[in-house]
């Protein structure tokens, strides 16, 4: 008679062991699978939102650059008409002084681009004051001004209303828009320039150099501005008494005097020049001649 073993159930067999081992290694690798797929939906969140927020500051960045193409344009644009000006007033400043060379003026060194005035011959002598100042003039050319060549004046060293009298109509339409103001300046011209053909200053004495009647200037405005009715003319007489006055710095003044007309008294405006008035180029002692240093040209 044989005899069969057979195992019990409380006595699992190796390959019952086995499987439990590696069940529980399979749920130990789908927990940690699943735990790196929520690091990964986590990770693919943040690089989306990181991406929309990279899309919105693109978007941003692509205006602004629009925006500055834009201004860039703009300024460009005014940098151009900025030379543009520059240059005409260049052309004017040179025409200018070229005149005024020709005249027999003395001007400074650093003021003047020798190679823009446009003088005859094209020539111009550099001499040394006695001020230590370098000038330009015409070869041989006297200071019309008499000044003995020690304080000769650059444009910019007038007053206003002397650079404005020096201009001629067009130059001095397009340097001042104010119809008071381009009066003022003829009004100054007129009284050395005798081309002007009609000056109304008349010499005073003791402490006035010169002056004007606000009367006389009425008729004055009146014959330089055809079709100007008599009530404009003398509103114009205080706007270009009072641009007198401010381009000349307050160089100059106003005086009332008691007038007399038909046995009638009346208050009289005047604008006066002191005697003492500081300016620019007028007056002054005589003073030896320049030393000249060079000829340009």
């Amino acid at each position: 008679m044989s005899s069969n073993t057979t195992p019990t159930a409380d006595a699992p067999t190796e390959t019952t062991t086995e499987l439990a081992a590696e069940f529980q290694q399979l749920r130990d690798r789908i927990d940690r699978l699943e735990t790196d797929l929520e690091r990964k939906d986590e990770r693919i969140e943040q690089l989306e939102a990181d991406r929309d927020h990279l899309q919105e500051r693109t978007s941003e960045l692509e205006d602004r650059v629009d925006d500055l193409e834009s201004e860039t344009t703009r300024l460009e644009s005014l940098a151009k008409a900025a030379l543009k000006k520059a240059n005409a007033n260049k052309a004017r400043i040179a025409e200018l002084q070229s005149r005024e060379l020709e005249k027999g003026a003395h001007l400074r060194v650093e003021t003047i681009d020798e190679h823009a005035v446009d003088v005859v011959d094209g020539r111009l002598e550099r001499i040394t004051k006695a001020d230590g100042q370098a000038y330009y003039r015409l070869p041989e050319s006297v200071d019309p001004l008499e000044r003995g060549g020690n304080v000769s004046l650059a444009y910019g060293d007038l007053l206003p209303i002397q650079q404005l009298a020096r201009m001629d109509e067009e130059m001095r339409r397009s340097a001042a828009n104010a119809l008071p103001t381009r009066l003022a300046a003829k009004l100054w011209q007129a009284r050395t320039d005798s081309s002007v053909g009609d000056n109304p200053w008349e010499s005073g004495c003791k402490d006035i150099d010169e002056y004007v009647k606000a009367s006389d200037l009425k008729h004055w405005i009146r014959r330089q501005e055809t079709g100007i009715s008599e009530s404009y003319a003398k509103k114009l007489v205080s706007r270009v008494i009072d641009a007198m006055l401010d381009l000349s710095k307050n160089r100059l003044a106003v005086r009332r005097r008691q007038e007399r007309k038909n046995g009638l008294e009346y208050t009289e405006r005047r604008l006066v020049i002191p005697v003492d008035a500081e300016l620019p180029g007028e007056g002054g002692p005589n003073r030896e001649h320049p030393e000249t240093d060079d000829v340009h040209g």
